[in-house]
């Protein structure tokens, strides 16, 4: 399937809980080992798996303990900013966000569209 923008929140977190529940089986792990493991309760890694919301820090354990913790770089990668970015600072990073739009406000259209 994949997780894609237009899945809702709960569909995600299924997917998710699905995924983890099929690594947890391929390594032959019961619930209560990768609750023991991660320092979280039986309950929690039965919720997760379920779908059902949880605390970051939870998620983040039971990652740790099924050595997949690696993953999150991937699900969101350090910023890396462009040659004009770059070129615009001189090299500094910025501190705080300006709120001003960095891309044009109204969207682009063909000449002929807008006469």
């Amino acid at each position: 399937m994949g997780i894609q923008n237009r899945l809702t929140d709960e569909t995600i977190l299924a997917d998710l809980g699905a995924r983890l529940c099929a690594v947890r089986l391929s390594r032959n792990l019961t619930q209560a080992q990768v609750a023991r493991n991660a320092g979280v309760a039986k309950r929690t890694v039965e919720r997760i798996e379920a779908g059902q919301s949880a605390q970051m820090t939870s998620f983040i354990r039971i990652l740790r303990s099924l050595d997949l913790l690696q993953g999150l770089e991937l699900l969101l990668p350090p910023p890396e900013p462009g040659p004009m970015d770059l070129l615009r600072r001189a090299g500094r990073v910025p501190r705080r966000a300006t709120g001003k739009a960095t891309s044009p406000t109204r969207p682009w259209t063909w000449r002929d569209e807008s006469e």
